[in-house]
């Protein structure tokens, strides 16, 4: 569905803020030249988009802390999407992180060039992340009420569009890139074993003293209080929250209703019908 907000513009059926995406970068990075040593990080927003550059780059140092303690996450794995990424000129490896749908990412990724990390997060604790994120940041416009941002997000009249769509469409179109599905919720469980597998998906060899490196400078607390990783520098508008607030499963349960959530069990149930992925919905 699309949306009539002047905050919005909409770019072949998504929506993206007017104050931080051009058309022109848009189009031009669907004809980005494509590097069999590109990594790019695929997310809905509020999906554990930080928590993934900390991994991948903390991967790509074999451990070493020193480049997330020194080196703003953003230029170490920028949005592709941002007009001011410079994607095309970085060294390789390019790491890469972007919230664009399927069919709008630099086209040569379906040639099975470059290598795709999928991250897909319970919907409901997306919805709640990305209600406090719009309070929070001066970004974006404030939700008039937290009823009224459910409405918007089930339509998907927010940033990126539909939660449903996004992850439907990567979904149904994995194979036509090099792909790995994760999710939020099963690296929240066994983040070693995520890590390990993820390495292993990019073709770097951790051994179990650089993979104990990765997992202890990638916990929630150690990143939440790295000005490298929590991007404390972004304009806010409340002293109220923050760019990672929680990063915890089920604090949806603390903001739905039981109207509000057997309203988007039925709507999830008919709009993921065909979509054979177990989410896991709280921390029991």
């Amino acid at each position: 569905m699309s949306t009539t907000n002047e905050h919005y513009f909409q770019y072949k059926g998504c929506n993206f803020v007017s104050i931080i995406y051009t058309k022109e970068h848009l189009e031009q990075l669907e004809h980005f030249e494509i590097k069999d040593t590109d990594v790019f990080i695929v997310t809905y927003p509020k999906s554990g988009t930080i928590w993934m550059q900390q991994i991948i780059s903390l991967i790509y140092s074999g451990g070493d802390p020193t480049p997330v303690q020194s080196k703003p996450a953003m230029d170490r794995v920028p949005w592709i999407e941002l007009p001011n990424s410079n994607f095309p000129a970085r060294p390789s490896p390019r790491l890469s992180v972007t919230h664009l749908p399927y069919h709008l990412v630099p086209k040569a990724l379906k040639e099975k060039k470059g290598k795709i990390i999928y991250v897909a997060r319970n919907p409901k604790d997306v919805l709640v992340s990305s209600y406090f994120f719009h309070k929070h940041l001066a970004l974006y416009e404030s939700p008039k009420s937290f009823p009224d941002f459910v409405e918007k997000f089930i339509d998907g009249r927010v940033e990126f569009s539909c939660w449903f769509d996004h992850v439907k469409d990567w979904y149904a179109h994995r194979d036509e890139f090099n792909f790995l599905f994760m999710t939020y919720e099963e690296m929240k469980k066994d983040l070693r074993a995520s890590i390990q597998k993820m390495s292993n998906f990019v073709g770097r060899q951790l051994d179990d003293e650089k993979l104990d490196s990765v997992v202890e400078h990638c916990q929630f607390d150690i990143m939440k209080k790295n000005p490298m990783a929590n991007y404390e520098g972004i304009p806010t508008k409340s002293t109220d929250g923050a760019f990672l607030r929680k990063g915890v499963i089920g604090d949806w349960k603390n903001h739905f209703t039981v109207a509000q959530s057997e309203m988007f069990d039925r709507i999830f149930q008919e709009r993921m019908k065909e979509v054979p992925l177990e989410f896991i919905w709280d921390n029991e």
